[in-house]
């Protein structure tokens, strides 16, 4: 059976290292079968939360900025993939503004399959678990996302680098698996 997956891409840089395995990812869902759709952050504009809550209201923030088109996608898909570039041992500001733009869907957004893709120019797989604890409290303040994949590509700093790692097949082999 088909799925709508959703990739969203926080990395700044087109063609980075997380954008890159994205990429792979989405081949990999593709070839299943799937219908994919990429969003890259980096081309959205998105204001930071203030905290304001009309969105309680009607469930619709009232800043006008591309998030709710994009909150729409999330809703409609079956699939969720986040990929994240580390900066100092966690997400990237574009994602995690974008995870705390979510809150006008607090009690609506069900049932998902979450993928997250953190890339790092550190060596150090524990580390990089802190940015995963990000990613899995956001999942937790929701009901039924469920995570079914995560890749931690480590030394990957320098545009590229991670062309030719195992984590390009890695992130291949997740997407066939959604």
């Amino acid at each position: 059976m088909s799925k709508k997956v959703l990739v969203i891409s926080g990395s700044p840089r087109k063609s980075g290292n997380s954008d890159t395995l994205c990429d792979q990812f989405i081949q990999g869902a593709k070839e299943t079968g799937n219908n994919v759709e990429k969003i890259f952050l980096r081309d959205k504009k998105i204001n930071f939360c203030t905290g304001c809550y009309a969105c309680k209201k009607d469930g619709n923030c009232i800043q006008k900025d591309d998030m709710a088109e994009i909150l729409d996608k999330m809703m409609a898909a079956d699939v969720i993939l986040m990929a994240t570039p580390v900066y100092f041992y966690t997400m990237d500001g574009q994602m995690k503004t974008l995870i705390d733009r979510t809150v006008p869907k607090y009690m609506k957004m069900k049932n998902k399959d979450m993928y997250f893709i953190a890339a790092a120019a550190v060596n150090d797989k524990p580390a990089l678990e802190r940015t995963i604890d990000g990613f899995r409290g956001f999942m937790d303040c929701y009901d039924g996302l469920r995570e079914k994949g995560v890749i931690l590509a480590t030394g990957v700093w320098n545009l590229g680098e991670v062309n030719n790692t195992k984590y390009m097949t890695e992130a291949y082999e997740m997407g066939k698996k959604v």
